[in-house]
């Protein structure tokens, strides 16, 4: 195991943030355990692409696999971590409605 700067915490967090698959996994997962074919119904996509999600997600060490009986079971790796997702929806973030910033998903 690794430990990791403040700063790469951040990053990889961001990372995970930026997509919107993977915030709703993280959203989803905020509130309990699930299972993949649970959270691709819930969230509205694919299995494949839910797979390839919590990869992501795993690589990040934000979710952890708990084996359960055949299953496997997605959770936060974390329990801070839904307070901290909890902590950012409470943000309230004033934006102009035109986005000067040159990375095209900012603008959505």
């Amino acid at each position: 195991m690794e430990t990791l700067s403040s700063t790469a915490v951040l990053a990889r967090f961001g990372k995970a943030l930026a997509d919107p698959t993977r915030s709703s996994i993280l959203m989803v997962l905020k509130d309990g355990g699930a299972f993949p074919a649970d959270l691709a119904n819930s969230i509205g996509v694919s299995r494949q692409i839910l797979s390839n999600h919590l990869a992501c997600l795993r690589d990040c060490g934000l979710v952890v696999a708990e084996p359960v009986g055949r299953r496997v079971r997605y959770e936060l790796s974390d329990t801070k971590l839904a307070h901290a997702l909890e902590d950012l929806l409470a943000v309230i973030l004033t934006v102009d409605p035109i986005c000067s910033c040159p990375i095209e998903e900012c603008a959505v």
